[in-house]
């Protein structure tokens, strides 16, 4: 029997806590915080979307509060991060590179991530960009663009999509990035300690991802495991349940969970003190909707009740709440969300409209804590003017807007 029992708040604490979204750091963050909570995390999802911001800037700004973006882009040009599909396109610490390498060199895995096809097609085009790259260095996607060509993978010119391709089969990696854009260069450039014959086995890496995710949750059922780097379905729970027989993980029981959860470890004096009642989340923030503790569907709704689909990929006409909604999280709780825009030429940061959880009451000191949270994020921004359109219920956008006046 699991020695160790979480009712479903000290669950969202472990969670949180582990995550580095419990509270604020105490003193003004620097670019070794930024490291230190990527590697907390063990990925930092990438999207270009940036309404509000792009993504991986706004997960660290919602643990780490205002810092400044240059020093994640500085991370990767500086070698301490790497670029690869994890959960998705993802920054990830460097020292977890061998944790990819299989999947580099595994043409089965990377199939469905280019086309083997463009790349027999024009090969001619593959030898001239490796050849170009080695004889004058890192080049961009930009480099080669041509008059007409739209964006999206299916207009994509094949040297962008050879690139991509490249990329993914590990024989490019990327360098740095500029604006945001991508600049490709030879693995052994960027990487040039690297040895293939230092590859741990396959067992051995899908025991030390299975290992990361479950520390990185600080608890998770075994079926919630696998979604955290992308592993199989079908496997990963076994292999979650073999590390628990073994004590590699600890078995714990969670409040209304039929099965087990698991925690690492690492996180045994945490999970001792949620069990205990003395880990409290205090912090109010916004959250991006690529951020770890909303991207899996399933595990938001099930651990917080809250469920949540990210609407950008969704038709307007079929989209409920907006499209790029903010996930509201208070004190422990997902209570909400927002349809925010940044308008940094004008200064101000719009809420298209607001939404409560069902249930969740309209008080003076929530109200204090998502206005302060509001002015964080739009100051962080140069957006200091905060405007808040529309609501629900109704009355939230009055009381919420002298809230943010007095804050």
């Amino acid at each position: 029997m699991p020695a160790l029992h979480l009712d479903l708040p000290a669950a969202r604490a472990l969670l949180l806590a582990a995550q580095g979204l419990d509270r604020r750091p105490r003193r003004k963050a620097t670019k070794k915080d930024v490291l230190a909570a990527i590697r907390r995390m063990g990925v930092l999802q990438i999207d270009t979307i940036s309404v509000v911001n792009r993504s991986p800037y706004f997960v660290l700004w919602s643990r780490l509060g205002a810092y400044d973006l240059k020093w994640l882009d500085a991370l990767l040009a500086e070698g301490k991060l790497f670029e690869y599909w994890a959960h998705e396109a993802c920054f990830l610490p460097i020292e977890d590179y061998p944790l990819f390498r299989h999947r580099m060199l595994d043409q089965g895995w990377t199939r469905w991530r280019y086309s083997h096809a463009v790349m027999d097609k024009h090969a001619d085009v593959v030898a001239r960009i490796l050849a170009t790259i080695r004889e004058h260095g890192p080049v961009r996607s930009a480099d080669f663009e041509r008059p007409g060509h739209g964006g999206g993978w299916w207009e994509w010119k094949p040297e962008k999509r050879i690139l991509e391709s490249l990329f993914t089969a590990g024989e490019l990696m990327i360098a740095r990035r500029t604006g945001f854009q991508r600049i490709y260069d030879l693995r052994e450039r960027v990487l040039p300690e690297w040895d293939d014959a230092s590859l741990p086995s396959t067992d051995e890496t899908n025991r030390t991802r299975v290992l990361n995710a479950v520390r990185a949750l600080g608890v998770s059922k075994a079926k919630w495991v696998g979604d955290y780097y992308r592993m199989g379905k079908k496997e990963t729970p076994s292999l979650v349940r073999a590390l628990g027989e073994e004590g590699a993980l600890l078995p714990v029981a969670v409040e209304g969970w039929k099965e087990p959860g698991y925690v690492h470890p690492d996180h045994l004096p945490l999970a001792e003190r949620a069990a205990a009642g003395a880990l409290k989340p205090v912090l109010t923030t916004l959250l991006s909707p690529f951020d770890p503790v909303v991207w899996d569907r399933t595990r938001a709704s099930e651990l917080f009740g809250f469920d949540y689909r990210i609407e950008c990929y969704t038709p307007a006409p079929k989209r409920v709440y907006g499209y790029f909604t903010l996930p509201i999280l208070r004190r422990g709780a997902l209570i909400g969300r927002l349809d925010a825009k940044a308008h940094r030429r004008d200064g101000v940061f719009e809420v298209k409209a607001i939404y409560l959880e069902p249930g969740v009451r309209i008080t003076a000191g929530m109200l204090a804590d998502v206005a302060r949270a509001l002015h964080e994020c739009a100051d962080w921004h140069g957006t200091p003017r905060i405007t808040i359109r529309r609501s629900d219920p109704p009355a939230l956008a009055a009381k919420l807007a002298a809230a943010v006046d007095d804050a």
